[in-house]
């Protein structure tokens, strides 16, 4: 399976394209509309949410509600697109027109974004042709693909689930939801404003987002996404671009705002000795392979064990502030505070949602790399055997 996005922030919609799909895939635009919702809520979302609701539309690939083997094409309109048409238009400008006089050209560079090296490297003057896709409203489409590389493992029996774990220094305590499997945790999570597990958190996160709104400041944090019932061996040790745990991570990495990653216990294996980092292998014949502990977050060796995958991603805080840094405009070269594109305090719940379906993406290609995947009933047969061999193995 591959994929494109394509579209600008403002611009008329976003495009995504899919290539690689099984055939006789239960697909509707249902099934990707209520995680769009979900990307556009969180307590700290700014008014742009307001604006836009993403609603997808399916053009290709998809027929009676079952994808048919061609590339699927999902496209959201830019509700927001009447009010850009002249600025950001396709039509080349009208004879006569400076292209100076556009409105909204932007020379001044905001820290923490992609605004300046972009500039640099496409050698736009005007950096709205660089925001304008490096934008986080991308994320849109990639939750749409994710969405469907959802349905695609719940029909394989693979379920996933993303929760925050830290806003602002507040943290969770994993004991609060220790043994709850996805579908409880979603459960909790979807009924709360920041997609936290642990409810005495949730309401230290909500005050933490409120000060740092208040203060004219943004808050980071972080997210957990796990995955359950992927098998064993998805992935593998021959070479390190075909590393499970590289795969995953530049997906986590590749989400606008995201500075770090872990698997499992992470970065706290650096303080523990060997004998408390690794999971004990045992057997039976109902279980088959299984471990009793899942430390190393359900890879091992650049594959899947079949236990949970747990991987988190660090968010920073959203680099645009009601309290502006400094810059340096690109024509005058004079000293300035930023301005203001976007007025989120803070975006960790809805970065949840994101995460959560980027790893799905990247879990559904892993898994049609290791199986025939024309069709998902051949599909699934080959998956069921593949299952039935590992526990007996």
């Amino acid at each position: 399976m591959r994929f494109f996005t394509a579209g600008e922030s403002h611009g008329p919609q976003l495009t995504a394209i899919i290539e690689g799909l099984p055939a006789q895939m239960e697909l509707t635009a249902e099934m990707i509309n209520g995680e769009l919702s979900r990307r556009q809520g969180g307590h700290g979302r700014g008014r742009r949410m307001q604006i836009e609701k993403d609603q997808v539309v399916i053009s290709s690939g998809v027929r009676h509600g079952k994808t048919i083997g061609s590339p699927v094409t999902l496209t959201v309109v830019n509700d927001d697109w009447k009010h850009w048409t002249k600025i950001m238009g396709v039509e080349p400008l009208e004879e006569g027109m400076n292209p100076e006089d556009v409105k909204r050209q932007i020379s001044r560079p905001r820290p923490g974004h992609a605004d300046l090296v972009g500039g640099m490297k496409y050698g736009h003057r005007d950096l709205r042709n660089v925001l304008e896709r490096s934008s986080a409203r991308e994320t849109t489409m990639r939750v749409a693909i994710g969405a469907v590389a959802k349905q695609f493992l719940r029909e394989l029996g693979i379920h996933t689930v993303a929760h925050v774990t830290e806003i602002g220094g507040v943290k969770t305590n994993p004991e609060t939801y220790a043994g709850l499997n996805v579908a409880e945790l979603r459960e909790i999570i979807e009924n709360d404003s920041v997609y936290c597990a642990d409810p005495n958190a949730a309401k230290l996160m909500v005050e933490a987002i409120d000060t740092a709104k208040a203060n004219g400041d943004t808050a980071g944090g972080v997210v957990e996404v796990i995955v359950e019932g992927c098998p064993p061996g998805i992935g593998s040790y021959v070479q390190f671009d075909r590393k499970m745990d590289g795969k995953l991570a530049g997906a986590m990495m590749s989400i606008n705002a995201f500075k770090g990653v872990e698997v499992g216990l992470g970065f706290e294996m650096a303080q523990m000795p060997g004998s408390e980092v690794h999971d004990e292998i045992f057997w039976d014949e109902e279980q088959g392979y299984y471990r009793k502990t899942n430390r190393l977050g359900g890879l091992e060796g650049g594959m899947t064990s079949g236990m949970p995958i747990v991987i988190r991603g660090v968010m920073k805080p959203i680099p645009t502030l009601y309290k502006p840094l400094e810059s340096v405009d690109i024509d005058t070269k004079e000293p300035f505070v930023a301005t203001i594109e976007r007025s989120d305090p803070c975006a960790v719940p809805a970065a949840s949602v994101v995460a959560e379906h980027v790893i799905a993406t990247e879990v559904a290609k892993a898994i049609m790399e290791e199986f025939r995947s024309d069709t998902m009933d051949g599909l699934k047969k080959e998956v069921s055997e593949y299952r039935e061999y590992v526990k007996g193995f």
